[in-house]
């Protein structure tokens, strides 16, 4: 891949990269390494959604603290605005632990927490806020969107970007994600287009028979 064409391809979008930006889509360019360009693109343009175009993980709610995040979700949710959920899981556990969303993705409760940890060979339960590692962060998006952590719904079982929102959150924004990834993936088609290509020492062709001075045919 072309980083430089890759960058400029996709800065419309950003309206400018920050160095930040650029340090948190090289970790995420690096974890995406060798899935579909398509799988690839959609990952990105949902860490570019879940995260506000940061690409840096984030708390859910954008907040800078936990303490933050879970005074916003309590407010949110007392105001109406969070009507699906039934039991507030942002507020501390017997331990002081928070299980609100955090990544690049955002991974919600207890239960998705120790799910990920496992797969990732980290104990999440004993460091909620160790989801915060951009390097784990990318690792947890991209393993889970491709195995189905999230909602059951793998990327592989969607035709079509819009679809693809279903492997995060049902169809919230759909088509406006899938806007978002079809500038990735022009991004990244593009970028391997002009991808520099390794010299090759030209090979000389093995003369016929017969064909050099003093050899008989």
């Amino acid at each position: 891949m072309n980083r430089a064409v890759f960058f400029d391809a996709i800065r419309p979008l950003f309206g400018g990269l920050s160095t930040d930006q650029v340090r948190g889509l090289e970790i995420l360019l690096a974890a995406v390494d060798g899935l579909p360009v398509r799988h690839q693109a959609y990952v990105l343009a949902t860490a570019y959604h879940e995260t506000a175009a940061t690409m840096q993980p984030v708390r859910e709610t954008l907040a800078k603290t936990d303490a933050e995040a879970a005074r916003r979700l309590e407010r949110a949710w007392k105001a109406g605005k969070l009507s699906w959920v039934k039991t507030p899981y942002w507020r501390a556990d017997a331990s002081g632990k928070h299980w609100f969303g955090r990544g690049y993705v955002q991974l919600t409760h207890k239960v998705n927490y120790e799910r990920a940890g496992k797969r990732m060979g980290i104990d999440l339960v004993a460091d909620p806020s160790a989801a915060m590692s951009p390097m784990l962060a990318a690792r947890i998006i991209v393993q889970g969107m491709s195995e189905g952590w999230f909602t059951g719904v793998k990327m592989s079982d969607c035709a079509t970007y819009r679809d693809m929102r279903k492997v995060v959150n049902g169809m919230d924004r759909a088509d406006m994600i899938a806007g978002y990834a079809a500038k990735f993936e022009t991004a990244l088609l593009e970028a391997e287009r002009q991808a520099p290509r390794p010299d090759v020492e030209p090979v000389e062709a093995m003369p016929e028979a017969g064909s050099q001075p003093g050899l008989i045919a």
